[in-house]
């Protein structure tokens, strides 16, 4: 399947975005609306961190557990992704590039690397439920860094 990219232009450093998204629990923060019942396991940032989700769209529900396995401060954070009881895996990265204006593009890539059958016969509504779930999510992570980044300075 291909994959999904969304971006979002924010006010933040690389640095001040590439802190905010190393830790796994401020991803609750931007995702709640489609991801629950968060429970984190390993480390709390980097590498090996990582969390056990329900994700809700499109009427079905199914637990993914969500893995750090490459991280590249302040530029790019991959996490790996298994749902489906193991019939989906993917990989979701976060890449961060500095604006010439100031700031910052964070881009979110969904790409799968194995999806069930039902996934692949419905892709074309697969990719865009995620491409909608995961403009949601760069909104509301602008949102968040903000908040992250005003509360810090303070």
């Amino acid at each position: 399947m291909q994959s999904v990219t969304v971006s979002i232009d924010v006010p933040q450093t690389p640095e001040q975005v590439y802190d905010f998204l190393d830790v796994m629990a401020h991803h609750e923060r931007f995702t709640s609306h489609y991801l629950t019942h968060w429970r984190y396991s390993g480390p709390s940032r980097g590498v090996g961190s990582g969390a056990t989700v329900t994700a809700a769209l499109a009427g079905t529900k199914t637990d993914v557990i969500i893995e750090v396995v490459q991280a590249d401060p302040p530029l790019r954070i991959v996490e790996r992704n298994v749902s489906a009881a193991g019939r989906r895996l993917a990989h979701g990265t976060y890449t961060i590039e500095p604006l010439q204006t100031g700031g910052s593009r964070v881009s979110f890539t969904y790409a799968w690397v194995r999806a069930p059958l039902a996934d692949r016969l419905l892709a074309p509504v697969v990719r865009a439920t995620m491409r909608r779930a995961n403009r949601t999510v760069m909104r509301r992570l602008a949102a968040e860094l903000a908040r992250h980044v005003s509360s810090v300075g303070s």
